[in-house]
C-alpha cells in the first residue's frame, strides 16, 4: 500500500504544503491545482497513488493562499522555482488543471530548463501565451473535457497545435473538472503518455 507523506517546506520567509507519494530518485512529477482545488484532491482522487504505483515519484503542491499553504509575496512562478529547488526535483513533469495549468505552462515558458514535461487539463490563459508556444519543446499532453464551458475546447486545439511535441486527449461528455468527471479515463491517459515518453 503506497503511503501519502505530508510535510511543510519553508521558501524563504514563507512555507508551503504539499502531499508526497512514490520513492525518491524516481522521476518526479509536480502537480498543481485549480481555483477551487488543492494539493488534497490528489490524493483523494488517488492520482498520488496511481502515480507512485506506476513507479513516479509525485508531489502535490498548495499553491499559496489555498489549501494549506498561507498566503505569500512572491509570485507563483518563484515559488515553483524555489520549491523545486528546496526539494531537489529534477526536471519534474508540471501537471495542473485550469488555473494549475495557466501556472504550469508559464512556469515551462520561464524557466524551460527546469521542466520535464507538461500535462495540461482544461488550461486557462492560453490566449495570452498563444504566440510563445512554439518555444516549448518538452513532451506535453494536453486533456480536455468535451463539454468544458469555462475553458473551451479551441484553447486546448491551440495548444496541441502550437506546441511541438503536444498531445490532445478530449474527454467526451465531460465538464471543465474532466479529471474529476471520468478519473479512470484520466488515469488510463496519464500512465499511457508518462509510460510513452518517461519509462
Amino acid at each position: 500500500m503506497l503511503t501519502i507523506t505530508e510535510k511543510e517546506i519553508r521558501l524563504g520567509k514563507g512555507a508551503v504544503h504539499c502531499l508526497t507519494g512514490g520513492n525518491r530518485g524516481m522521476r518526479d512529477i509536480l502537480l498543481l491545482h485549480g481555483m477551487k482545488f488543492s494539493a488534497e484532491t490528489w490524493r483523494d482522487l488517488r492520482t498520488l497513488h496511481e502515480l507512485g504505483e506506476a513507479g513516479f515519484h509525485a508531489v502535490a503542491l498548495d499553491l499559496p493562499g489555498f489549501g494549506k499553504s498561507p498566503a505569500a509575496e512572491m509570485d507563483n512562478a518563484s515559488v515553483l522555482r524555489a520549491f523545486i529547488q528546496a526539494e531537489q526535483l529534477d526536471r519534474p513533469i508540471l501537471l495542473g488543471p485550469s488555473m494549475g495549468g495557466k501556472v504550469a505552462l508559464e512556469f515551462a515558458l520561464a524557466h524551460p530548463k527546469l521542466v520535464g514535461g507538461l500535462i495540461l487539463i482544461g488550461a486557462v490563459g492560453i490566449e495570452e501565451n498563444k504566440d510563445r508556444l512554439e518555444k516549448l519543446k518538452m513532451p506535453t499532453l494536453v486533456v480536455w473535457g468535451g463539454n468544458d464551458t469555462i475553458s473551451p475546447l479551441a484553447g486546448g486545439k491551440l495548444l496541441a497545435g502550437r506546441i511541438p511535441n503536444a498531445k490532445l486527449v478530449i474527454i467526451d461528455d465531460a465538464p471543465h473538472p474532466c479529471y474529476l468527471d471520468q478519473p479512470e479515463r484520466w488515469h488510463g491517459e496519464l500512465l499511457a503518455f508518462l509510460k510513452s515518453h518517461f519509462h
